[in-house]
Order: C-alpha cells, then sequence, then structure tokens
C-alpha cells in the first residue's frame, strides 16, 4: 500500500507493506528506501509518547496505529520541526513550570483509593503531545497553556496531600482555564483515555470557588433591563 508523509519542503509517497503499525511501516521505509527519513520512537508499546504524529489530520502514536492505504502522516501541530515527522517538544514542557503542577505544601495525609482514584487517570498522562496538537485554541493564542499542563495541574490540585492548591489555581488564570473552548479535541486523541476537557471545567470550579471568575464573562455589557419604565414619566 502507499502512504504520503510530510517532509521539509513537499509531501513524498512510499509504498510499504500491508498490516503494519505506522512505527513499523516508518522503520521500514528508513532501512529500504529512505535512510534519511527522520522520526522519534522509543517503547513501541504505547508507554513513552515519543511517537506521537498526525495521520489523516489527526493525531496517533505510530507505535499503536494500523497503516490504511492512503494515509498523509504529517508533524504535530504547534511544534517547531527538527526535520520531517520529528519536533521539538521542549517548548510545550516548559507549560508544565508554568502551571506549577507539583506539591507546593506537602503533608502526610494517608490517601485512601478513593482518593487515588481522583486522579489516578490523569497520572496516566505520557506527555505525549497529542492533545496539545490537536487543540485549536493555540492557533489563535500561542500562550495557551494547553490540555496537558492544565490536567496536570488539575492532577494535584486534587491531590489531598496539598497543603495549598491556591498557587496552581492562581497560575493557571492567564492563558488558562478560561480560554479553552470546551471543545473535547483533546479527549477525543489522547492515547490513554485521559479527559482534559473535564479537568479544565473541574478546575474552572476550584477557580470560582477561590474567587476567580471567566474574565470574557465579566467584561460582557446586558445593560440594565427597563421593565417598560420610561425615564421621562410614565410607562
Amino acid at each position: 500500500m502507499k502512504i504520503a508523509i510530510q517532509r521539509e519542503k513537499s509531501v513524498e509517497t512510499f509504498e510499504v507493506s500491508s498490516n503494519l503499525t505506522l512505527l513499523g511501516a516508518l522503520y521500514e521505509i528508513k532501512e529500504n528506501q529512505d535512510a534519511s527519513l527522520t522520526f522519534s520512537a522509543g517503547c513501541r508499546a504505547s508507554v513513552c509518547g515519543a511517537c506521537s504524529v498526525r495521520v489523516n489530520e489527526k493525531e496517533v502514536l505510530a507505535c499503536a496505529y494500523k497503516v490504511q492505504e492512503g494515509d498523509v502522516v504529517e508533524p504535530l501541530a504547534y511544534h517547531p520541526v527538527l526535520r520531517d515527522l520529528k519536533v521539538d517538544k521542549s517548548l510545550t514542557k516548559r507549560t508544565l513550570t508554568q502551571t506549577q503542577a507539583w506539591l507546593h505544601q506537602p503533608t502526610s495525609t494517608p490517601l485512601s483509593p478513593k482518593d487515588e482514584a481522583l486522579s489516578q487517570r490523569q497520572s496516566d498522562c505520557i506527555l505525549c503531545d497529542s492533545c496539545y496538537s490537536a487543540c485549536p485554541v493555540l492557533a489563535v493564542n500561542p500562550d495557551f497553556l494547553g490540555p496537558f499542563a492544565l490536567t496536570r495541574a488539575y492532577r494535584y490540585s486534587v491531590d489531598k496531600r496539598e497543603g495549598n492548591a491556591k498557587e496552581m489555581i492562581d497560575a493557571i488564570q492567564e492563558n488558562g482555564v478560561w480560554d479553552c473552548t470546551l471543545c473535547g479535541e483533546c479527549t477525543a486523541v489522547c492515547p490513554k483515555g485521559i479527559d482534559p476537557k473535564m479537568d479544565i471545567t473541574m478546575l474552572r470550579g476550584t477557580s470560582l470557588q477561590m474567587g476567580y471568575s471567566d474574565p470574557s464573562f465579566a467584561n460582557q455589557s446586558f445593560g440594565t433591563p427597563s421593565f417598560g419604565f420610561d425615564p421621562n414619566g410614565g410607562f
């Protein structure tokens, strides 16, 4: 079968064997057709997240995706492309620092299985950047913190061992929870079944409890209803 791969200046078509994962097909191309083809890979078991790419405009892990006839393979969106399908993920990882997603005042509070379940799924994040690449907000606001950074913030904000979650909540107000459109594209592509959309929704609730509000809503002017009253007299 044939697949197309976005390279530096053009889209090139390659013929590959059937019944391969995309990662297997990329290795086949590199070994037998074009040794210069560049991509990232690691564990081959959907654990490291290194091989994330876009196929037919949807984010996938190359090691888990089965190649189909006519697939178009591209590097992740919103990432500097180093070469071919290999991108620089270092800039997106800085969002984890910006969200301050860690325990600020850790306590020795024991966790019950119910407590652990609150953030168990979020802890499975492999930082593959699929959700970041799928997020339409970044097309208009490149400073948006992005889904996986906000999911990490949620993970620590609900941790009972955190004695002061306010620092995290403070850090995610600007270019953070209120900038998300809640479209769910991040949730749709997560290979681990994490739901960043819901995590961001929960963070909004926590923000409201801590005195914050949606700035776009606060800036709206709805006017003053007249209820039929004429200021010049009468109704």
